[in-house]
C-alpha cells in the first residue's frame, strides 16, 4: 500500500463487528475491510481436514473482529478517529483503536493543503480559517471553520445534506437544536441563516470545545449554547428545527422522546443514515413523524421531518 494512506484498525467483539462496521463506513467513501473469523470452523465444516486451514488463521483469537479504514492522503485520520471514538462510545460499543501512520502534526498539516473553501446549496460557503484567498462573487454567507480533530468539514455528504436542508427550513429567529454537534458546522449554519439561538450537544469534549471556537470565528458566540450530554439527556425546551447528524441507531433511539423538544412546526432534520438502514429509521419514526423531504447522496439519505 502506498505509504502516504493511514490503516485505522478497530478491534472489537464479534457480536458488535456489524454495527461498528456500518459506522466505520460513515467515515470513508470507498468501503472498508472487516476481519471476523468467528464461524471460520462452520465455514469449512465440509472440508475433510480442518488442517487445511493455515494455522495462523486458527490460532486467532475468534471472538473478536477487525475492521481496518483506510485513509487517502487528502484526508485527517485524526477527524476519523475522532468520530468512531465519539460513536462507539455514544453506542456502548468496547473497543480498540490503532492507527499506522499517523503523525498528527505532519497529517494535519498535509490534510489543509486539500480542504479547500467550497460552496454548499444556495447561500453557503465553506472556508477553512488557512484559506483567505477565494471567490464569493455570490455573496454567499461564509462559514469560517477550524475542524480541528472534531468531525465535520462538510466536505461530506452527510454533512452537506444537512446544510442544504438548513437553508430550506431555517426561518429567521428559530431556536435550533444541533444532537451531535461536533465541529459546531450546523449550530453555525442555522445561526448565519437567521436562526435566533442554537444548543448544541455532544459527547465528545473535544467536539463541545471546537463548536464554541468556531461559533467564535463566526461572531455568533453570544447566540450559541454548547453542552456536553449524551443525545437529550441535559437538554431542555422547545426549539424550532433540530437536526440529528448521527448515526441511524442513535436516529432511532432519539427519535423516541425527539418529539417533547418540538413545537407542533418545527423540523426535525435526520442525516448519517445510510441507504441500508433506511427502512429501520423510517420504520421506528412512522407512528410520530411525517416526511416532508427525502434526499439522497452517495448513499447517504437525509430526512426532513415534521410531529404527525
Amino acid at each position: 500500500m502506498d505509504m502516504n494512506w493511514t490503516e485505522i484498525v478497530v478491534t472489537v467483539a464479534c457480536k458488535d463487528i456489524d454495527r461498528v462496521g456500518d459506522i466505520a463506513n460513515m467515515t470513508v467513501p470507498y468501503g472498508i475491510y472487516i476481519e471476523d473469523y468467528s464461524n471460520l470452523e462452520d465455514d469449512v465444516h465440509n472440508i475433510a481436514k480442518i488442517d487445511l486451514i493455515d494455522e495462523s488463521l486458527l490460532a486467532m483469537d475468534r471472538s473478536v473482529g477487525k475492521v481496518h479504514i483506510y485513509i487517502s492522503p487528502e484526508e485527517n485520520p485524526n477527524e476519523a478517529i475522532a468520530f468512531l471514538r465519539e460513536r462507539y462510545i455514544a453506542e456502548n460499543i468496547p473497543f480498540e483503536i490503532e492507527c499506522q501512520g499517523c503523525n498528527p502534526n505532519d497529517w494535519l498539516e498535509n490534510w489543509k493543503k486539500y480542504f479547500k473553501p467550497i460552496n454548499v446549496g444556495n447561500k453557503l460557503l465553506i472556508r477553512p480559517i488557512w484559506e483567505n484567498d477565494y471567490d464569493n462573487s455570490e455573496n454567499r454567507k461564509v462559514i469560517n471553520l477550524e475542524p480541528g480533530l472534531a468531525f465535520g468539514t462538510g466536505t461530506h455528504e452527510t454533512t452537506r445534506l444537512c446544510l442544504e436542508a438548513l437553508e430550506e427550513y431555517v426561518k429567521d429567529g428559530a431556536a435550533m437544536l444541533d444532537v451531535g454537534c461536533g465541529s459546531g458546522i450546523l449550530s453555525v449554519a442555522g445561526l448565519l441563516l437567521g436562526a435566533k439561538s442554537a444548543v448544541g450537544v455532544d459527547i465528545d469534549e473535544l467536539a463541545v470545545k471546537a463548536s464554541v471556537e468556531n461559533a467564535d470565528r463566526n461572531n455568533v458566540k453570544d447566540k450559541y449554547t454548547a453542552v456536553n450530554g449524551n443525545l437529550t439527556d441535559k437538554i431542555q425546551g422547545k426549539f424550532d428545527i433540530i437536526t440529528a447528524n448521527i448515526v441511524a441507531d442513535a436516529i432511532i433511539d432519539l427519535s423516541g422522546s425527539i418529539g417533547n423538544f418540538m413545537n407542533d412546526d418545527s423540523i426535525y432534520i435526520m442525516s448519517g443514515i445510510i441507504d441500508t438502514r433506511l427502512q429501520d429509521v423510517l420504520f421506528a419514526i412512522q407512528d410520530k413523524f411525517d416526511i416532508i423531504s427525502q434526499k439522497e447522496e452517495k448513499g447517504w439519505i437525509c430526512l426532513s421531518a415534521k410531529k404527525k
